[in-house]
């Protein structure tokens, strides 16, 4: 799981953070990204309130298909603005022709800790096609992901997302869609929700993103 992904690969599928990928690794590796964003848009929802956000992470996998990563990236979303810090880990395999991908990850603010949080999740892939499931048990809430990607032509992807949150007993549920088209460390995504008022908007961001061995 690269966190790159939540700015960047996320326009392919917005999930529990990560997508399905290659999960038999040829070897270990230790890997370092970084990612600039128009607006930082995760599950449909801004977390820069619109702005800008530079962001970059630590990735660590082993040959087995365990891996742990760290994350970090600026916010403004949170009680009091400031930054995201996540920390994650879990294990990728195959089960025949599908990828599979289950960890749990933390997404701490450490200036506005009462908006902390924690998921599991589990994510799955199959040729062109991805899904997910994220879940908090503490504050109850389920993240459902579907998603495909399209080769428009060479290096060229169309990415497709249809994401659903939902809250128990909480009127907060949403739908959110995702249409991206990426090209190499480029990206350029439309995000849309069925929320109303401003977050109901429908948000163009541009991203590019690049990751290197260390």
């Amino acid at each position: 799981m690269t966190k790159l992904h939540k700015i960047i690969a996320a326009s392919l599928l917005a999930s529990a953070a990560t997508t399905g990928s290659n999960a038999v690794l040829a070897g270990s590796s230790l890997t370092a990204n970084v990612g600039m964003t128009s607006n930082y848009i995760w599950r449909g929802a801004t977390q820069t309130k619109d702005g800008s956000a530079v962001s970059g992470g630590i990735d660590y996998e082993h040959e087995s298909g365990a891996y742990v990563g760290l994350y970090t990236s600026n916010v403004s979303w949170t009680t009091t603005p400031g930054y995201e810090q996540d920390l994650y880990a879990g294990y990728k395999f195959a089960a025949g022709p599908v990828d599979l991908d289950v960890g749990y990850i933390s997404y701490a603010y450490p200036l506005s800790t009462s908006d902390s949080f924690s998921e599991v999740y589990l994510n799955a892939g199959y040729d062109m096609f991805s899904a997910g499931i994220a879940i908090d048990s503490v504050n109850k809430s389920t993240y459902v992901s579907l998603g495909a990607s399209f080769e428009v032509k060479k290096d060229l992807t169309l990415g497709v997302t249809l994401g659903s949150f939902d809250f128990t007993g909480s009127a907060n549920d949403y739908t959110h869609y995702q249409l991206s088209l990426s090209k190499g460390d480029f990206t350029f995504a439309i995000d849309d929700t069925n929320q109303t008022g401003a977050a109901g908007t429908p948000r163009m961001s541009v991203s590019w993103g690049q990751s290197f061995d260390l």
